[in-house]
């Protein structure tokens, strides 16, 4: 399945809209990592336990948007928008766009 963040894939054309959609994934913060996190803030560099739960939590919520695509009978999805928040300690990233048929 294409999954874009454009409105259109080249060389191909949309013949059907199947309308927006939407894939979400919230995952908690683990205690430990909130201490490791601090003190590679203190002490300067990148966290690593951070970039592994962001990542997780984009190809869930991405995953999940194709799923509910596939389900419509859709084979792409188009104007992919990703957005992140922190709810009470928990990640939520969601991912919405356009299911669409493509020639």
């Amino acid at each position: 399945m294409i999954v874009t963040s454009t409105p259109t894939v080249q060389g191909h054309d949309i013949t059907h809209y199947y309308g927006v959609i939407a894939g979400e994934a919230i995952l908690g913060a683990n205690v430990f990592r909130d201490i490791f996190a601090g003190i590679t803030d203190i002490i300067g560099g990148r966290s690593g336990a951070y970039e592994q739960s962001l990542q997780k939590a984009r190809e869930t919520a991405l995953k999940e948007l194709q799923d509910r695509a596939a389900e419509l009978g859709a084979n792409a999805v188009v104007g992919v928008d990703l957005d992140y928040e922190v709810i009470n300690n928990m990640l939520m990233v969601s991912a919405s766009g356009t299911a669409v048929s493509l020639t």
